[in-house]
């Protein structure tokens, strides 16, 4: 389908052939692998580019720790016994760049995954291993390159099991149900004209809110937070006691439930609701659909997708550019 006037640069199209990714990932990654006794690995990454890290960490455990490092250098914990994998998508990532370089400077085993850029460039000095990605969309919009790339890398080096058929399994499904979630999504997106969403999920699903707060910032250019069960009972919950007096009539809370979500933490989901009402805000409780860890996650990484796209259509206003991270790089290089 052809662009509308205000998407301009068609994320439409981008999110229906988003699942579409974790095959294509699948298939880029199926001859790397990391030789060596890995007592931890450290991804490095910022940004869209991380944020697949805390998805896979979700759905399969690992036989050794891994763990995202979101900044400059490396962190204490990457030494001689570690796999350090660096994720750039624009392949330009000052702060990625800055732990690749440390990495080779070091010596320590390193995979990369980008679509070019100055990565490219020091994995081609340095013979480290690239996992190129398709370029020409956002990093945010590249969840499933990413995600298939790492898993499948992690299980070809023996340190998580593989979930390909799982992975495959679940694309079928997501193309399937695609068309009936951009409708939740246009549905749910109606309801946050002119609000500010707050996302909550279990701790087992954080890394889900954490991204749906995302795509809000990102895609509809609005501010947006998270938090998780049961910390966010022990704490942000007395923030909403003086709502009414504040007149604080825009904060719309999603709440992201889990069929296998602990019985007190389903308890607390109800609690938390009604508190939240009968202090004068909004409350939507949308249940994550059943079936494989993939499909959850990722059929509700697509709702997240479909809600802030139409948000921005609301709003008139492209979701695709961001414009303010773009100046702010800009900033930086002066």
């Amino acid at each position: 389908m052809a662009k509308n006037n205000i998407d301009k640069s068609n994320m439409r199209e981008v999110i229906i052939e988003s699942a579409n990714q974790l095959t294509k990932g699948l298939d880029l990654a199926k001859d790397f692998k990391a030789e060596g006794d890995f007592r931890n690995v450290v991804v490095c990454g910022i940004g869209g580019s991380a944020l697949p890290v805390n998805v896979l960490n979700t759905i399969v455990k690992s036989s050794v720790p891994v763990s995202v490092h979101r900044d400059y250098g490396l962190p204490a914990e990457a030494n001689g016994n570690s796999l350090v994998i660096c994720i750039s998508y624009s392949g330009n990532t000052e702060e990625t760049i800055s732990a690749l370089e440390e990495a080779t400077q070091r010596n320590l085993k390193t995979v990369c995954i980008a679509t070019g850029g100055k990565v490219e460039e020091i994995c081609k000095k340095t013979n480290t291993p690239l996992v190129k990605i398709p370029s020409g969309i956002q990093p945010r919009s590249a969840t499933g390159y990413i995600f298939s790339v790492l898993g499948k890398i992690l299980s070809n080096s023996g340190i998580i099991k593989d979930i390909s058929a799982e992975i495959l399994q679940a694309v079928d499904k997501l193309n399937s149900v695609n068309s009936s979630l951009e409708k939740d999504g246009k549905k749910l997106a109606n309801k946050l004209v002119k609000k500010i969403p707050i996302v909550y999920a279990s701790n087992n699903f954080k890394a889900l809110a954490r991204i749906w707060k995302i795509k809000f910032n990102e895609n509809s250019k609005i501010p947006a937070f998270h938090n998780y069960f049961p910390e966010l009972n022990h704490n942000e919950m007395v923030g909403y006691t003086g709502l009414k007096k504040l007149g604080a009539k825009n904060l719309f809370v999603i709440i992201l439930q889990d069929s296998t979500d602990h019985p007190r933490i389903i308890k607390r989901i109800k609690l938390t609701s009604n508190l939240i009402k009968k202090s004068g805000g909004k409350v939507e409780v949308l249940n994550i659909k059943d079936g494989s860890p993939t499909f959850k996650i990722f059929s509700s990484l697509l709702l997240g997708d479909w809600t802030s796209y139409y948000l921005a259509l609301n709003k008139k206003i492209d979701p695709t550019p961001v414009d303010m991270v773009e100046e702010f790089k800009k900033l930086m290089t002066k």
